[in-house]
């Protein structure tokens, strides 16, 4: 079976703009660059895909429904500006905040890099071959750990992130300079 190339997105702060806990459909608003970005990847047969930790649901803040209605929300958008996106993926924990059965320490929360290899099996996906783009260095570590490069964009929390031990494989000022990246060094591949 053909595997094929992934990137993997970060929502908040990545994909749209970083709001704190984006708590309603008003809130939401895709950088404009995104929908760019996104239909290079798709002219360029890649999948991708959405990663993001919502401990908002863990929290109590909103529920599950709501992020399934935020990314169906997201999805109509892109399919508006002729972009795909193959799935959306997220973690409702939070190790010591959750209520309930949210409240525990998980393998799909950013770092762990369990969200990526559920895409990657979903989506047939050789995580060797393919990107995680973020803009934290949780992002770029849970790419990294999955098999995939890691790259860090500088908007959202990205403008003020200490990387620490974590070393992405290329740092870009928006998610578009990330997929041209990406895309040139696959050529380079």
């Amino acid at each position: 079976m053909t595997k094929f190339a992934a990137v993997f997105l970060d929502r908040d702060g990545t994909i749209n703009e970083e709001v704190g806990y984006l708590d309603s459909l008003e809130k939401l608003r895709v950088l404009p660059e995104a929908f760019e970005a996104v239909r290079l990847i798709n002219q360029a047969g890649m999948k991708t895909a959405v990663i993001t930790n919502q401990s908002g649901i863990g929290r109590g803040f909103f529920d599950e429904a709501f992020v399934v209605r935020v990314h169906e929300e997201m999805h109509r958008l892109f399919l508006k500006e002729g972009a795909l996106i193959d799935g959306f993926y997220y973690c409702p924990h939070h190790p010591t905040e959750g209520i309930g059965l949210y409240r525990q320490t998980c393998s799909c929360r950013k770092p762990e890099p369990g969200l990526l290899l559920k895409a990657a099996e979903d989506l047939v996906i050789d995580l060797g071959k393919s990107y995680m783009i973020g803009d934290t260095p949780k992002d770029v570590k849970a790419g990294q750990m999955a098999g995939a490069k890691g790259i860090l964009v500088r908007t959202g929390y990205g403008k003020v992130a200490d990387m620490g031990s974590t070393h992405p494989d290329y740092i870009a000022q928006d998610i578009l300079e990330a997929v041209k990246w990406l895309l040139s060094d696959r050529e380079a591949s």
